[in-house]
């Protein structure tokens, strides 16, 4: 029981990780009610809960497509045993027919190898389906993180706190320090958990595909996650500075 228990523990939880976004979509809407970020922080609520029926479904097998290839399977064996019980060893061995012989063999070697071709192909099937459906999600996640990305790109911590001269093209700027600081931060924590939302299609399978793809978004969200704590300290080295000029 201790074991089990602690197995779970190390495992990512796709109802805890669907909770978590629900409370930051809420506290993004409620200090943030009329920007973009609070739409995309909905959207990956919905996604978040798509991604946990879409996990489960990853680890069910394909019971259909598991009958259809133990059916074809013994198929290939009957016909196997069918075109053995056809042979008569002992008649070709008192008569030998070399032509017939080998014509005999050559078909029922192809046969052999097209059945088997089908076989193999089946059974990769389920393999195949599991891994386009789940490069499709890691895409989408991939997209979210790109969008959040857009969002705080124009947020610039030295315009906040230096002023300086707008220009016509300047993006509009009209949040304080700490408004600046808590949407850097919603943008982190966003980033960070699309992160974990692709961790669990990793903890599902074990293909190896869809395991580098899911490293391949780990380094993503850590990069933007990355270039946004650049911007929140520079934030706080800057006020403090301020600071200590006041």
């Amino acid at each position: 029981m201790a074991g089990r228990n602690s197995g779970a523990a190390h495992r990512l939880d796709s109802r805890a990780i669907t909770i978590t976004l629900e409370r930051l979509s809420a506290r993004i809407g409620q200090r943030f009610p009329n920007a973009g970020l609070a739409r995309v922080c909905e959207d990956l609520v919905e996604t978040s809960r798509d991604t946990a029926r879409r996990v489960r479904n990853l680890a069910r097998p394909y019971i259909g497509l598991q009958l259809l290839v133990a059916l074809t399977l013994t198929a290939l064996l009957c016909a196997l045993a069918y075109i053995v019980s056809l042979l008569d060893l002992r008649q070709l061995s008192l008569h030998p027919g070399l032509v017939d012989l080998s014509e005999g063999l050559d078909s029922s070697f192809n046969l052999v190898v097209l059945a088997s071709g089908a076989v193999w192909f089946l059974m990769t099937t389920e393999r195949r389906l599991k891994r386009r459906r789940t490069m499709r999600a890691l895409y989408e996640l991939r997209s979210f993180a790109h969008v959040i990305d857009m969002h705080q790109l124009t947020k610039d911590p030295t315009v906040v706190l230096g002023g300086g001269a707008r220009t016509p093209s300047s993006p509009e700027r009209r949040m304080t320090q700490f408004e600046l600081s808590r949407y850097l931060d919603y943008c982190s924590e966003m980033l960070a958990l699309v992160s974990k939302l692709a961790a669990l299609y990793a903890g599902a399978t074990h293909d190896e595909a869809i395991v580098a793809a899911v490293n391949e978004m780990e380094v993503l969200t850590s990069d933007l996650g990355r270039k946004i704590w650049q911007k929140i300290m520079i934030l706080s080295q800057l006020d403090e500075r301020a600071a200590a000029k006041a």
